[in-house]
């Protein structure tokens, strides 16, 4: 199974996040994708516009299944290993999801300031279409 992770590339908390889950997963489960690769968006039907409500998870095997800002970080921990016992958790408890999604929505609208804008789109090590570092297809990121 492979699940693509469209995250700003401009966003320093979101370049550090796809750093952090990519060196943890190196490939295996997921490739990404920066918001700013229009190209790469246009295949899935994403636009500009749509990346405006946060990072985006789409499944490789079935594209229409998509989840969308915190919906998306959810789900990928639940993908992570024992990341479905901790989501079970974070669910059940009353207006722990609801905090989360605000406080989800406070920081991508104010992601910029809180964290910085990088001067160069970050890129992943592992690219869309890209599983596995023995693949030759790891670009140089900054």
């Amino acid at each position: 199974m492979v699940y693509h992770v469209i995250y700003d590339g401009n966003c320093n908390l979101c370049a550090t996040f796809t750093q952090l889950l990519a060196s943890f997963d190196q490939g295996k489960l997921f490739d990404y994708i920066p918001m700013q690769d229009e190209v790469t968006l246009q295949q899935f039907g994403i636009t500009s516009e749509d990346c405006k409500m946060g990072m985006i998870l789409i499944d490789g095997e079935d594209i229409k299944n998509r989840w969308q800002g915190s919906n998306a970080a959810e789900e990928i921990v639940n993908l992570l290993p024992l990341g479905q016992l901790f989501i079970t958790a974070y669910r059940a408890l009353p207006g722990v999801k609801w905090v989360g999604d605000k406080t989800y929505e406070q920081v991508r609208d104010n992601r910029y300031n809180w964290f910085g804008k990088r001067q160069k789109t970050y890129q992943s090590n592992y690219p869309f279409g890209c599983h596995n570092s023995s693949d030759s297809c790891s670009v140089e990121s900054t």
